[in-house]
């Protein structure tokens, strides 16, 4: 089998959905053929540098007009128009990839962002434009390599599913929650189509982990709690002033701050003076260790970070959502009793305070502990091959 798993270069969390993907499809297939490929490396190198930083120079410094952006376009109807206007124009770039697609044959598509839906899109309707003997051969073909018809999964990678994530290419939704599933549905997709399997992670986060060599290789005490700092991959956020609040706190614990691949983010945070013990790190590729030795996540509330903590049973203190999905995924964890929030940065300090030692913070973590989908990966992959095998056990 062939399996092409397409993102975007649009925050984090997208390739690393993609890449949870990658390994559990490798894992369960070893003998297929998988490839992964980030959409906008098909596009000029102007426009591949607008969306890639657009979104994240956005959401960093104006969230507002980010979450009026959200909003306006996250109507079925809004969406459709976009994409049929977007899909009326000839764009090289669309054109590459879909002659990418065409060439690779792939069975099965991943999508991890909703921009390759697109491409996805136009070679579904293809047939449609041919002529009518044609389009009744095609018709009738299997879909799988050489019709065009790839089975095309729209992996949701917050929870709450934006309008954009909606297609009529999309064969199978995999969303994070039954929640995300049934807006979906009430927007229109077929309930047969949706799937709740929990966002993909690394499969690291099915494994145990040993807490205790964990802090001795990072040079980090035994006896005090650790308060883990996050800012994504991309060191977002305003990760100086969170620390600096946080280092008022009276109470007795560590911190582990980690800056993402933003290097001048990490510098500034090396020289802070601090009285808590604190160990600054770049990007890490070893979340799920940091996690295991955390008592306390304080991050934005991404899917995948998100998702990561929820498996790892951490409790997240939610710091400055961005308008959109962010305050989407915050509702859903302040809903199930797995996140507390602060509305502005100077809280920090007294939150910190309340939480850590307290009951209140034990059963945050069972909540979180609860809710986790370590496995989310490997359970999309199992649900699109039986889907598959459905498919071919169909008479003709």
């Amino acid at each position: 089998m062939r399996v092409l798993i397409a993102t975007a270069t649009a925050g984090g969390g997208h390739l690393a959905a993609a890449a949870a993907l990658l390994e559990a499809w490798r894992s369960r297939c070893p003998k297929d053929t998988v490839e992964q490929v980030d959409i906008l490396d098909f596009f000029p190198a102007l426009q591949r540098k607008i969306h890639a930083e657009g979104y994240v120079t956005l959401a960093d410094h104006a969230p507002e007009v980010w979450g009026l952006v959200f909003k306006g376009t996250d109507k079925p109807e809004v969406a459709r128009k976009l994409t049929q206007l977007r899909r009326f124009f000839p764009s090289t770039s669309r054109s590459r990839f879909k002659k990418h697609i065409q060439a690779f044959n792939p069975d099965v598509v991943f999508c991890t962002h909703y921009l390759p839906l697109e491409a996805l899109g136009l070679l579904r309707q293809e047939p449609r434009r041919r002529g009518r003997r044609k389009a009744e051969q095609t018709a009738t073909a299997t879909p799988g390599p050489g019709t065009g018809k790839p089975f095309v999964v729209s992996v949701v990678t917050d929870f709450e599913a934006h309008a954009l994530w909606m297609d009529e290419c999309v064969d199978l939704y995999c969303v994070a929650a039954d929640s995300t599933g049934a807006r979906l549905v009430a927007r229109g997709a077929s309930a047969e189509a949706v799937a709740t399997t929990g966002i993909p992670i690394s499969g690291r986060f099915s494994q145990a982990v040993n807490a205790r060599a964990v802090r001795r290789a990072l040079g980090i005490r035994e006896d005090l709690p650790v308060v883990l700092v996050l800012s994504g991959g991309f060191g977002m956020g305003p990760v100086v002033a969170v620390m600096a609040e946080i280092d008022k706190s009276p109470a007795e614990f560590q911190v582990i701050a980690v800056a993402g691949r933003n290097e001048e983010l990490r510098r500034e945070l090396a020289v802070q003076q601090c009285r808590h013990p604190v160990r600054v790190l770049g990007y890490a590729n070893n979340v799920h260790e940091l996690m295991a030795v955390a008592d306390l996540v304080v991050s934005k509330p991404g899917g995948l970070t998100t998702s990561e903590a929820l498996a790892a049973g951490k409790p997240l203190l939610i710091i400055n959502p961005i308008p959109g999905q962010e305050a989407a995924n915050s509702d859903f964890l302040l809903e199930h009793g797995a996140g507390s929030k602060v509305n502005r940065v100077e809280d920090l300090s007294f939150r910190i305070d309340q939480l850590l030692g307290s009951k209140k913070l034990v059963e945050m973590s069972a909540s979180a502990k609860r809710l986790g989908r370590p496995q989310a990966a490997a359970s999309i992959c199992e649900e699109v091959l039986k889907r598959l095998a459905k498919r071919k056990s169909r008479p003709e």
